[in-house]
């Protein structure tokens, strides 16, 4: 699980995103909260819940058509909701335990988890309104 390049919304400049971190990840020039979209695997999966904040846990796959469209919908959510939303992406053709403990019979799934339990799971590709209720309301209860 390496790190992923992120580009500050606020200045442009580019940073390491770290899949587990203390706190929030912020931009090393301006120091803005970034954007907190990192990959999974099922031996990773413990060390990216490992965070305070509210995570989205998507469970996709490259092929499905319907994932590829909720994508770019999951990354304006991360810059959204920067410091407040991690989003967690696992593969579910090679994470078949994380794809299990989730019971993704259908994907995408996406699930809302704080502290390790899960708040919410949703099934199917949704439109961004629809997803950006469900998560101002993780983030309200």
């Amino acid at each position: 699980m390496a790190p992923r390049v992120t580009t500050c919304p606020s200045c442009g400049t580019k940073n390491r995103v770290p899949v587990a971190a203390k706190g929030t990840p912020r931009c090393a020039s301006c120091k803005a909260k970034l954007p907190w979209v990192v990959e999974a695997t099922d031996g990773g999966l413990e060390a990216a819940l490992g965070t305070g904040q509210l995570v989205l846990v998507d469970l996709w796959a490259p092929w499905c058509a319907p994932c590829r469209q909720v994508a770019p919908v999951l990354e304006r959510l991360a810059a959204r909701y920067a410091g407040r939303v991690k989003v967690v992406k696992v593969n579910v053709d090679h994470n078949p335990r994380t794809a299990a403990r989730y019971d993704a019979r259908s994907i995408p799934t996406l699930v809302l988890v704080r502290r390790g339990r899960t708040l919410k799971r949703i099934v199917g590709a949704q439109p961004e309104p629809v997803l950006t209720r469900e998560v101002e309301q993780a983030l309200a209860s």
